[in-house]
């Protein structure tokens, strides 16, 4: 075995204090299990499109007590080098995975140890409440212990600034170099004066502010199916709801608790197929016409909807443009909405039309919860079901647009009406915008690198053709784009349609995003035309799939 990599194992085992963990460690040393140790040693966890993200395993590639320590060290250093007030504290909080309750101590112990004031969450809650309550009390950062909906298997560290919003680059940066230079912290028990717990006011005002917001006009009558898909997002989800006036709703059993072991579910992703069919099962024996789902930390939301020929699962583009619907209408002049470069082009087109100004940025609402600037950011979404309903918080919140959808379902059902019917008006107006996606896991230690190399390929030797469309031009967004900052990435220009292709920022994936635009002129019917739409996205998905294979695991 390469004395390195022994050297870099016995120095990890002499500072981790997990004793489970040392024990692994010491027993692959032993049974000189040298790919399984490159494996968690290869390289560091670091903040991606969401924060630090990985299977909860010993080693630096890991999640788990040591990492976490670490990287709270460089939080506390970062803190110590910046221009935010430390003494005005850190809101911590987490999730229900397997880990969070051992994490979410360490950040505690770490943050006490430094002398910082902690206030911590009451419990297992969504990650939105974190990014409200930095706001809301002012503090000088958040940690909340989430791998929001990543396999089973993972765990992550998401840190937020003063501001509420996820940190970007330089302060990542910092955090990281910190944290690898980081020795045995001084910890500090809950009983250090520096400790507070969460007042239940401060997450009461969230619940106030929502239920009013976008509360029923009356009692409502609209029957909904909602699902927390075993995250934490459950109880309280059943309160706004009720206290919004939504009371024909009800939970799917099963998967109401949580449960870090996501019993019922292949994957714990609203995106992924099949992870609403409990839901649409009880829709369909309680008569409800709406399915609404959280995924583990309840800042995404998903939809299904009833139609005249079965159930459709929403697309996160749709949903968003949904929403987009009801909220560029109340929009004031200091309002911006944002979205994605990897999303629907739909939403600038229709604030356009509304006469707001629309901003699109990077993938990741580390930068939609940036977009507005010093302006306020009325309506921000990404793709993969994120969505900001309400500038009071500066991320993704599955819980207030759970609320916003039902209002405007609410809505269109007093006259007649349904969510479906609101798309096809939307399409009708701004013309078919068929989107699709492609998604390649990659398996082992050189995933990364096999990612990069299957970009390289595609930006040095691009499709001429794709779909049987000509390809006008390629970007590298390396190079940056639309005056956005470099990023890792490809996009494929072959009008009407528009490929975006991208590595995962939280999982080891290869990803790509495809729309195909139709025209509002186009006499045809709607269906006729996506039904064209589709089958020219499902000729670029084929041609995409054969040009960026890199050993997919499915």
């Amino acid at each position: 075995m390469i004395d390195d990599l022994v050297d870099r194992v016995t120095a990890w085992i002499a500072d981790d204090p997990d004793q489970n963990d040392r024990e692994t460690l010491e027993l692959l040393l032993r049974d000189g299990l040298r790919d399984e140790l490159a494996r968690r040693f290869a390289a560091p966890l670091t903040f991606g499109t969401a924060g630090l993200r990985g299977p909860v395993m010993a080693g630096p590639a890991g999640m788990n007590r040591l990492t976490v320590r670490r990287a709270t060290q460089g939080v506390v250093a970062w803190l110590a080098a910046g221009s935010v007030d430390a003494s005005r504290g850190v809101v911590v909080g987490r999730d229900a995975r397997r880990g969070s309750e051992a994490f979410n101590d360490e950040v505690v112990r770490v943050l006490l140890g430094a002398g910082i004031d902690v206030y911590e969450m009451p419990g297992p809650l969504p990650t939105p409440l974190v990014a409200y309550a930095v706001k809301a009390l002012g503090a000088a950062a958040g940690v909340m212990i989430t791998a929001s909906h990543n396999p089973r298997e993972d765990n992550g560290y998401k840190l937020y600034d003063a501001a509420g919003s996820q940190i970007i680059a330089p302060d990542d940066e910092v955090v990281e170099r910190y944290g690898a230079a980081a020795t045995r912290p001084h910890l500090a028990e809950r009983t250090d004066v520096h400790y507070h717990r969460v007042a239940p006011s401060v997450l009461e005002e969230y619940a106030r502010h929502a239920t009013t917001r976008f509360a029923a006009p009356g009692e409502s009558r609209l029957a909904i199916v909602y699902t927390p898909l075993h995250g934490v997002g459950g109880a309280t989800m059943a309160s706004l709801f009720r206290e919004a006036g939504y009371r024909a709703v009800t939970p799917v059993a099963e998967q109401f608790e949580p449960d870090g072991r996501f019993p019922t579910l292949a994957l714990p992703n609203p995106e992924e197929p099949g992870a609403l069919d409990r839901a649409i099962a009880r829709a369909e024996e309680v008569g409800a016409d709406l399915v609404l789902a959280n995924d583990p930390d309840a800042d995404r939301l998903g939809a299904a909807v009833r139609g005249r020929d079965g159930w459709r699962v929403l697309r996160g583009d749709e949903i968003g443009w949904l929403l987009a619907s009801t909220l560029l209408a109340v929009a004031g002049p200091n309002d911006v909405v944002a979205t994605t470069i990897v999303s629907s082009s739909l939403l600038e087109d229709m604030a356009r039309d509304a006469g707001v100004d629309c901003v699109v940025t990077l993938t990741g609402f580390k930068w939609l919860g940036r977009a507005a600037g010093q302006r306020t950011l009325a309506f921000g979404y990404e793709e993969a079901l994120g969505y900001a309903v309400d500038p009071r918080v500066a991320d993704k919140d599955g819980l207030t647009a759970a609320l916003a959808l039902a209002q405007l379902a609410d809505e269109l059902a007093s006259r007649g009406e349904t969510l479906l019917d609101r798309l096809d008006a939307i399409e009708r107006r701004y013309g078919v915008h068929a989107v699709d996606q492609l998604s390649i896991r990659v398996d082992g230690p050189d995933g990364r690198a096999r990612i990069a190399e299957s970009l390289a390929r595609l930006r040095e030797d691009p499709p001429r053709r794709l779909g049987g469309l000509a390809v006008t031009k390629v970007v590298d967004l390396a190079s940056g784009w639309r005056g956005l900052a470099s990023t890792p990435g490809v996009v494929v220009l072959a009008p009407p349609a528009r490929v975006v292709v991208r590595p995962s920022g939280t999982e080891a994936k290869l990803k790509a995003y495809l729309e195909v635009v139709g025209s509002p002129r186009d006499p045809r019917p709607l269906e006729v035309q996506r039904e064209a739409a589709r089958g020219v996205l499902a000729s670029i998905r084929d041609e995409l799939e054969s040009r960026l294979a890199v050993a997919r695991i499915d």
